[in-house]
């Protein structure tokens, strides 16, 4: 999202934001409406209040929907480590299970609940690891993206404000 550097009027804003399809297309759209649908009001702040919640609306709105998928990994990432571990206290249980069983400690006995226990702990990682990773990965896109979103609206915000200002 190209800044807009300051906008003199939402004509200037639009051509900035003239690709169809992005955000600030949008936002410059929105803005555009709603200074038509208020083109006889006299109050000036009134304006600028309608024009600023659309913004604001918009620009949250494109955040929930990235965000939409996000929490598929962080429920990932957060139950595939206790998903391992009750795998791992099962393994470890049939292991005692085998030891009371034949009364000895042979290596054959213990071995496959070990074996159990760590492979469970590893699909665990195996699956948390990279959720919780691509989890942050995305929430720090999506944020950056929102910080650029809303210093488009601002300045968009910024040049009605000096557009209404002006009379024009």
């Amino acid at each position: 999202m190209a800044p807009l550097k300051n906008p003199a009027t939402l004509k200037e804003a639009s051509a900035t934001a003239a690709k169809e399809g992005t955000l600030a297309n949008l936002l410059v759209h929105d803005a555009l409406e709603e200074m038509r649908l208020s083109v006889n009001s006299r109050e000036k702040e009134g304006i600028k209040e309608r024009v600023s919640f659309r913004l604001e609306r918009l620009v949250a709105a494109c955040g929930r929907n990235m965000s939409s998928g996000t929490g598929v990994l962080a429920t990932i990432g957060s139950t595939a480590p206790f998903v391992g571990l009750f795998g791992t206290v099962w393994g470890i249980m049939n292991s005692f299970i085998g030891i009371a069983e034949s009364n000895t400690t042979n290596l054959a006995v213990v071995a496959p609940g070990i074996a159990e226990a760590l492979l469970a702990t590893g699909i665990g990682l195996f699956a948390a690891i990279p959720a919780v990773v691509f989890y942050n990965y995305f929430n720090t896109r999506i944020a950056g993206y929102g910080t650029r979103a809303d210093g488009f609206a601002a300045e968009l915000l910024n040049g009605i404000s000096r557009q209404l200002d002006k009379g024009a």
